[in-house]
């Protein structure tokens, strides 16, 4: 059995480092049987000084169909990795980030100085040269860029994409030859089930936006797109103030709408409860500067909520399937009218096209295709 070692700076139970880690676990729920997945991650949440409770560090533990080891921050050192690295059988290495410092550069700098030699690596960056992500701090991500490509830092590493868009993205920002990109689309979660309709009786139209409050995920726009609404909502916003000073923005933004748009904030939303909250609405409203993968999008759709996101995204012809609108950023009249027709659509209506995105949804999440993509993203990595 071919065995992966995954550095992942953060993996469950931790939910605050979004999808990377919802990309990595689904991996394993779907590939478990077929490899062994070794993974190696922090023993806290991204952002966090508490380490989890009731969890072993420092040695591998069995977490679902993957071993994974938790290392606390002073195990960080490269000397650690180093002998982390050089005492695990492995076949190939699997590093999710490509500006990360905590795992990433450091396994690059070992590799480049020949303290250890992988027989292949696997790099997915996991959306870092999208347009919404790349210009955050642009400046330093260029000169890190040209000062690891001078020292060889990605020679002879193997790429992942999870969509055509974000290899395009990898092969413009960096320069690399479209054939040293393997494409494979991020998985679902395979442990969903289709559930009950929802029954309410209040007609008023709920949306919700669940994401982390960045610049990337474009809460601000989605508030500046609900300016030109004129059907009455719920507008719950659930996530992590990762930037304060974006959060003050948006809740200024919020105070300038319509008072018939009712917007609350909830806070971050535990892993464990995001499919029953998702139920509870008629949409998902994320107009993003775009998604590697979008798993809350998944999210939704599994449990029956319609999405309305921005084109940005691997989820395309949305529309055709009945799964929801995908439209340009810059279309903001365009979101509008979605949204004031849902407002003026009756209850009974909305509630009764649950049922039928869930079955699509699921059709969908089961395209054979992207099982074998991944497969073989594992399976035949050829050297470069």
């Amino acid at each position: 059995m071919i065995t992966i070692l995954i550095f992942v700076p953060s993996y469950f139970p931790g939910y605050l480092y979004g999808g990377v880690a919802r990309s990595v676990v689904n991996t394993t729920k779907w590939l478990g049987e077929e490899f062994e997945f070794l993974i190696v991650t922090l023993d806290r949440d991204i952002g966090t000084n508490e380490p989890y409770s009731q969890i072993r560090t420092g040695e591998w533990i069995k977490v679902g169909k993957a071993h994974v080891k938790y290392l606390e921050p002073d195990q960080l050192t490269i000397k650690y990795i180093y002998n982390l690295v050089r005492s695990t059988q492995y076949n190939l290495i699997h590093l999710n980030s490509f500006f990360d410092s905590i795992f990433t550069i450091k396994i690059l700098l070992l590799k480049i100085i020949g303290l250890i030699q992988p027989e292949k690596i696997l790099l997915s960056p996991r959306g870092e040269f999208g347009y919404g992500s790349f210009k955050l701090k642009y400046i330093k991500k260029r000169i890190y860029i040209e000062i690891s490509n001078m020292l060889g830092f990605y020679k002879n590493i193997q790429w992942h994409a999870s969509s055509d868009l974000e290899a395009h993205d990898i092969s413009s920002v960096l320069r690399i030859p479209p054939n040293m990109i393997k494409i494979a689309l991020d998985l679902p979660d395979n442990g969903f089930k289709l559930e009950q309709t929802v029954q309410r009786r209040d007609e008023k139209l709920k949306v919700i936006y669940l994401a982390r409050f960045t610049r990337e995920k474009n809460l601000d726009g989605a508030l500046r797109i609900l300016q030109s609404v004129s059907t009455p909502m719920d507008f719950d916003i659930f996530g992590i103030q990762e930037d304060h000073n974006y959060w003050q923005e948006c809740l200024a933004l919020a105070k300038e709408l319509p008072h018939y748009i009712h917007v609350e904030y909830h806070g971050p939303l535990q892993p464990e409860r995001v499919h029953s909250v998702l139920s509870n609405y008629d949409l998902l409203f994320l107009p993003s500067h775009g998604e590697n993968y979008g798993h809350v999008i998944a999210e939704a759709l599994s449990v029956g909520t319609r999405v309305l996101i921005s084109t940005l995204t691997p989820w395309s012809k949305l529309e055709h399937s009945g799964l929801g609108w995908s439209i340009q950023l810059d279309n903001i009249d365009g979101f509008a009218e979605i949204l004031n027709t849902l407002g003026s659509t009756p209850l009974a209506e909305r509630l009764g096209t649950r049922p039928f995105v869930q079955r699509a949804a699921l059709q969908r999440f089961l395209d054979s295709k992207s099982l074998e993509h991944n497969r073989k993203l594992f399976s035949k990595i050829d050297s470069q």
